[in-house]
């Protein structure tokens, strides 16, 4: 299998200004919180990427994105996978972007709950 390409924050916001579609595969309470302020931004939870990668576009760069960059790599393969040849996974998801002081609308504050890795909590990495 094709290793799936990884990008830092500071390259996926350049290819977010460039006309990247971004795709925040965290759940919907991580979403309602905080999210990722960019020109195109399309919100699917990953147990919902299953039913919804169609609407996802083939004919831009596609930057996969969470809160850590777990979740995120297995978006990117699944979508490569499905034949989608400009899929990126932003290393370090959402905590790398607000630690480089990257533009998000919602409480920051929330991300400090979130910030420590407890795999026994549903949907964790």
């Amino acid at each position: 299998m094709k290793r799936a390409n990884e990008i830092c924050p500071t390259t996926a916001k350049g290819k977010a200004e460039n006309g990247a579609l971004f795709v925040d595969v965290r759940s919907r309470t991580e979403l309602d919180q905080v999210t990722f302020d960019v020109p195109h931004c399309l919100e699917i939870p990953l147990q919902e990427l299953e039913e919804r990668w169609r609407e996802i576009p083939k004919d831009r760069d596609i930057v996969l994105v969470c809160l850590s960059g777990e979740r995120s790599l297995r978006a990117t393969y699944y979508l490569m996978n499905a034949g989608y040849q400009q899929v990126y996974n932003m290393r370090e998801g959402l905590l790398k972007w607000v630690a480089n002081g990257f533009p998000v609308k919602g409480d920051v504050a929330s991300l400090a709950s979130q910030a420590s890795c407890d795999c026994s909590k549903p949907n964790c990495c």
